[in-house]
C-alpha cells in the first residue's frame, strides 16, 4: 500500500499493525525542512520514522518521547536561539542525515540508511531529493512554513501559500516507481495544503494519481481541522473548511473519500463515514481495519 503522508502520521500505528509494516510505502513531504544550528531537519520524514519506530512524542505528534534539551537550552545561554526547540536524540537524528548528505548521499539515500538504523522494514520515501520551501504569505510579510507554524504559533493571518523551487523539483525516481507499481493509494488525514500539496505539485504526480484507485481520510470533522493550521491554510487557498473542501483538493483523482460519522457529503466519489478521530493507538487501529474491510485491501 502506497501511502501519501505529512506530519502527523497518526493512521501509522494502526496500518503497521493491520496491514503489515514490510507492506507500507509512505511517500513524505519534504517542503517543510529547514536547516536549524547547521543541521537539516526533516519535521514530516522524522515523525514518520519515529511513529514507526514506536518512539514519537505522542503528546505533540513531533519528536522523540522523554527527550531532552540539554544542547538546545545550553545553545540558547550562549546567544544562540534556535527557532525551533530540538530535543537532544532527535538531533542525533539529524546530525547523522547531514553527514551522511555531506558524504554525497541524496536525502532519500540517507532517509534509507536512517530507516534501516531505527529497525523499521516499511519503506519511506521523501516526495524529492531537490529543494522545496512552503511560505506562508501574512499581512506582515512572508514566512516559511516553521516560523509561521513553530515560532509564531501559528497565529498570523494567511492571505496565501506557495511553494518556493515546486516548478523545478521533480519526483524521485523511486518515488514513481512506487506509484507506478503499487494500485492502492491512501491519502492520510493530513493537512492537504501544506503536507500533502506540495507532494501533489511535483510534475506528473496527480497524472499517476488519476489511473489509482485513491482514497483519503478526511482531516476535517464539521468546519473545523482535528489539529493544526489546516482550516487557516485552505480558507488562503479558496477551499472551505469541510468535507466538501477536502473532497475538492483531491476532486480530479478521488476515488474514495472517508468523512466523520457526523458529517454528510453529496459528491461523484464514495463517501465513507466513521469515527474518524484518532485518540490512541487502539483508535489508529480501528480506523486501519475500517478502511481493510471496507475497501477489501
Amino acid at each position: 500500500m502506497l501511502i501519501l503522508s505529512g506530519g502527523t502520521p497518526k493512521l501509522l500505528p494502526g496500518l503497521k499493525r493491520v496491514f503489515g509494516e514490510e507492506n507500507l510505502i509512505i511517500v513524505v513531504n519534504t517542503a517543510e525542512d529547514v536547516y536549524v544550528s547547521g543541521n537539516l531537519v526533516c519535521p514530516d520524514v522524522d515523525s514518520v520514522i519515529y511513529t514507526l519506530a514506536g518512539l514519537i512524542d505522542r503528546e505533540r505528534w513531533w519528536g522523540i518521547a522523554g527527550d531532552t534539551f540539554h544542547t538546545h537550552n545550553a545553545l540558547k545561554m550562549r546567544g544562540h536561539d534556535e527557532r525551533m526547540m530540538i530535543g537532544d536524540t532527535d538531533r542525533a537524528t539529524h546530525i547523522l542525515r547531514t553527514e551522511l548528505i555531506r558524504r554525497g548521499m541524496t536525502l532519500t539515500e540517507a532517509t534509507c540508511e536512517l530507516r534501516t538504523r531505527f529497525g523499521i522494514n516499511a519503506g519511506i520515501l521523501p516526495m524529492t531529493d531537490e529543494r522545496v520551501s512552503t511560505r506562508i504569505i501574512t499581512p506582515d510579510g512572508e514566512l516559511h512554513f516553521q516560523e509561521f507554524w513553530v515560532t509564531k504559533r501559528g497565529e498570523p493571518e494567511v492571505l496565501d501559500v506557495r511553494f518556493d523551487g515546486i516548478e523545478h523539483a521533480r519526483p524521485t525516481k523511486a518515488v514513481i516507481n512506487a506509484l507506478e507499481s503499487e494500485h492502492e493509494v491512501l491519502i492520510g488525514p493530513s493537512n492537504p495544503i501544506t503536507s500533502i500539496g506540495p507532494i501533489l505539485g511535483l510534475k506528473g504526480i496527480r497524472e499517476l494519481l488519476r489511473g489509482k484507485e485513491v482514497v483519503a481520510v478526511s482531516p476535517v470533522v464539521g468546519n473545523a481541522p482535528v489539529s493544526g493550521p489546516a482550516g487557516k491554510l485552505m480558507r488562503a487557498k479558496g477551499f472551505e473548511v469541510s468535507p466538501y473542501g477536502i473532497y475538492r483538493c483531491y476532486a480530479d483523482f478521488l476515488d474514495v473519500l472517508v468523512i466523520d460519522k457526523s458529517d454528510e457529503l453529496d459528491v461523484d466519489v464514495e463517501v465513507l463515514k466513521t469515527d474518524i478521530l484518532m485518540r490512541s493507538e487502539e483508535d489508529s487501529m480501528r480506523l486501519a481495519m475500517f478502511l481493510r474491510d471496507s475497501l477489501a485491501w
